[in-house]
């Protein structure tokens, strides 16, 4: 069986960036996109500071999130390990971008050029429209790999076989050739030097590994070779700090998914909310028809805000087609027969119709919930902890919602107080579940710009968003005069704490992964040195 893979010693590389130059030639990509890429890494206190260049970009993973998550199936692994993009399929969700810990995935809306509208030659004789609008990354130059092994070429030793970033390299720092080979050239290197892999605590599996110092050098590495580490992960803290912050290495806010990925979020799980105590109500003689109608709205508007953020929005169907691992497709799906036995309610307008809609509407929930967790590149989705707190999230807004409408609605007044205390007792769940999920998220490490936003939203939502909507419901409840504003207000602070909660997840507080490096390289006859893990908080 054949992996490829690919070798950066960083006790060579001397941070030219001509790899960089030579990927962008070979593949045509526009500015800011930039497939292979070599970081700065500075590690240390003064006087004692080293410099180290890394180069980076997609690490060809064995367990790739950025497949598990796509919702068309573009994105693919060969049998010998390359990670590939079908242009054709991609539906430019970006859903693999906030998945992938590397940052090694890009999505260009529009035809952009170096020197603006102006095309170089070179440029006009390789634009490639299929890539607009969708994502694309580095593919370790699959077509000359494919074109050399069709000639009897041995990739990483023929430089005609060999991607493009390694034959560029000065300083003989790149190495490509086949992992699972013991004799090829990148066996024989990992075997004479003490290595590393990016990110490995997360469990990808990248194909990328880094040199940084002799097998044979006495001290270094405690953790031995990475053959030694598959059955210790290694998960340990780095020096961070403020000092440590780094352009283009610190975690940065993600920028793929905006306001119209937040909305979807937002109006999808106050509409599910919205349906659950709508279908609740119908057992006390409530109508379903107008508050089920304004929770499929707020559920349709939320899927509408996703259409409107996808690169390529006619091959929305193409987000069917990968249930087996996708949460997004999973959702998708469960949206189908949740207007459909929805409307069917809202026509009838019988609980025994309404019902189903509301257990439909928590899986929806519970697949949204997920979706954020699958996003392995952000620290703050990917804790587990989010899962419980977006679905009661959605369910007090719901609620919130249904309390708001009783202002309009006279026939709820009858189940109002019971909404109020469900709705009491959703926001005491959901302010735990926050505070528990903050402590993990503290306790776990975390990039320190998400905790800084997470830091300065803590007091405005607990009091906001918790505490005074709390006050309110509990007036409502014991003081008939001002039931009905108390529920209302109560009702509508509860509602608009969870929408604030949820843009600042996904356009605040979505920090990704940044970079690290476990140790410095042992340059000439000097020694290896820690590593760093820059921008992030670790206790």
């Amino acid at each position: 069986m054949i992996r490829w893979g690919m070798i950066a010693d960083l006790n060579r590389c001397v941070g030219c960036q001509t790899c960089t130059a030579a990927c962008k030639h070979t593949n045509a990509t526009p500015p800011s996109v930039q497939w292979r890429k070599v970081l700065d890494f500075e590690v240390g206190e003064y006087p004692d500071v080293r410099r180290t260049f890394v180069p980076t970009g997609c690490m060809h993973c064995a367990d790739p999130p950025c497949m598990h998550v796509c919702p068309s199936t573009a994105t693919k692994r060969r049998p010998d390990g390359i990670v590939t993009i079908d242009y054709d399929l991609c539906i430019g969700c970006a859903y693999c971008a906030v998945a992938c810990p590397y940052q090694a995935r890009y999505k260009v809306d529009k035809p952009k050029f170096a020197y603006g509208g102006e095309k170089m030659r070179s440029e006009a004789s390789r634009e490639d429209p299929s890539r607009i609008g969708v994502a694309q990354k580095c593919t370790f130059c699959a077509d000359r790999i494919d074109d050399g092994l069709a000639r009897g070429l041995t990739p990483g030793v023929d430089p005609e076989a060999t991607p493009a970033c390694v034959n560029s390299c000065i300083a003989d720092a790149l190495h490509f050739g086949d992992l699972e080979n013991a004799e090829s050239n990148v066996s024989h290197l990992l075997r004479d030097n003490k290595h590393f892999s990016m990110h490995d605590e997360l469990g990808t599996q990248p194909g990328f590994h880094y040199l940084w110092d002799k097998a044979d050098r006495p001290g270094g590495n405690p953790e031995g070779s990475s053959a030694e580490r598959e059955s210790k992960p290694v998960a340990k803290p780095l020096p961070t700090g403020p000092e440590a912050a780094m352009p283009g290495v610190t975690p940065w806010l993600q920028q793929h998914w905006d306001w119209r990925a937040a909305g979807n979020f937002m109006a999808g799980g106050a509409g599910t909310g919205l349906a659950l105590f709508a279908a609740i109500a119908t057992l006390f003689g409530a109508s379903f028809t107008l508050t089920g109608l304004a929770s499929l709205a707020f559920v349709g508007a939320g899927l509408f805000c996703v259409w409107l953020e996808i690169g390529r929005p006619w091959r929305f169907l193409n987000v069917f087609i990968n249930p087996w691992t996708s949460w997004m497709t999973r959702e998708a799906i469960v949206s189908a027969p949740l207007f459909a036995v929805g409307l069917a309610a809202v026509w009838f307008d019988t609980p025994w119709l309404a019902l189903p809609v509301a257990a439909i509407g928590l899986v929806f929930i519970y697949c949204q919930a997920r979706i954020i967790h699958g996003a392995k590149g952000i620290p703050a989705w990917r804790e587990d902890r989010i899962v419980p707190l977006l679905i009661v999230s959605g369910l007090a807004e719901g609620g919130g919602l249904f309390l708001v409408a009783g202002l309009f609605l006279s026939e709820l007044s009858e189940v109002a107080p019971i909404a109020a205390a469900a709705v009491l007792v959703l926001v005491a769940v959901r302010l735990w579940a926050w505070t528990s999920y903050l402590g993990a998220l503290g306790r776990g490490g975390a990039p320190r710009g998400t905790l800084d936003v997470f830091r300065r939203l803590r007091a405005p939502l607990v009091v906001g968003g918790h505490v005074i909507p709390a006050i309110l419901l509990v007036l409502g409840l014991i003081l008939e005069p001002v039931a009905q504003p108390g529920f209302v207000l109560g009702g509508l602070m509860a509602f608009a704490g969870g929408w604030v909660f949820k843009f600042a997840l996904i356009t605040r507080a979505a920090f990704n992964q940044g970079f690290a490096i476990l140790h410095t390289p042992a340059r000439g006859a000097g020694t290896s040195g820690p590593g760093a893990k820059p921008g992030w908080v670790v206790r």
